[in-house]
């Protein structure tokens, strides 16, 4: 059952979605070759505490970490390690904080020094991908609507889109009803209504959209080796548009 909330359950909302983006805007001060993913999780972990947030993914089904943590191949779900960011990498941050009983959810890709040309391209069109798809989360539209313009944008920009990982809705739990892949044909799928709070998570692979998991059970990987990237945000659907909920600005 989609729980469609109140206006004033999303503005109760806005502090998670809050807490989750100034994590990300100090992640990007701090982001640089020589970092491990471990201290960024340490440092998420504190820094959502210091704002009176809650962590949601640390023994989440058993997953280890305060945050996902997803170098060059890997997709999502990746564990944080001790081993040092190289320049030339790019890496997903997946962060989930709660404040008095409400969940926000964003991830943001990250390039670690200089990187490639390749991995900047996929960076860009990822984001891109993300926007084309919250413009199109309003009332009336079909979900198919919302990802066919991802699915659309990617696809012209010659990259993949992964089928395997679901967005889902957002409210007192992280992994609600809907749950939905990011590929989509125009007038299909569930129609978008007020008060949905739904994540759009984009992942894109440069080459095919094929996965497979790792023996620990959560790290998915590109099947190919090739680069992946993902950008996500938590937004609710009103009459006066979307809102995003985990807007860094």
């Amino acid at each position: 059952m989609i729980y469609l909330k109140t206006r004033e359950e999303i503005e109760q909302m806005r502090p998670a979605g809050r807490i989750v983006a100034t994590c990300h805007k100090e992640i990007a001060k701090r982001i640089k070759p020589g970092v491990t993913t471990q201290e960024i999780n340490d440092f998420v972990e504190k820094l959502i505490r210091q704002q009176g947030g809650g962590t949601y993914t640390d023994g989440y089904n058993g997953f280890p970490a305060a945050i996902c943590a997803s170098v060059n191949d890997v997709i999502a779900h990746g564990f944080p390690s001790r081993k040092p960011l190289k320049n030339g990498d790019i890496v997903k941050i997946d962060i989930v904080a709660t404040y008095n009983g409400w969940v926000g959810d964003s991830c943001w890709c990250y390039a670690v020094g200089e990187v490639s040309d390749e991995a900047k391209r996929l960076m860009r069109v990822t984001k891109e991908c993300l926007y084309k798809g919250i413009a199109q989360a309003v009332p009336g539209n079909r979900i198919g609507d919302v990802m066919h313009a991802v699915q659309s944008h990617a696809e012209e920009n010659g990259y993949s889109v992964v089928r395997d990982l679901l967005a889902h809705g957002v409210g007192r739990e992280l992994h609600e009803e809907p749950n939905y892949n990011h590929v989509g044909v125009p007038g299909k799928g569930f129609r978008l209504k007020e008060g949905m709070v739904l994540t759009i998570e984009p992942m894109l692979n440069a080459g095919t959209h094929r996965m497979k998991i790792d023996a620990d059970g959560w790290t998915a990987r590109t099947l190919d080796g090739k680069l992946s990237a993902q950008y996500e945000h938590t937004i609710a659907i009103t009459s006066d548009g979307p809102i995003v909920l985990t807007d860094q600005n």
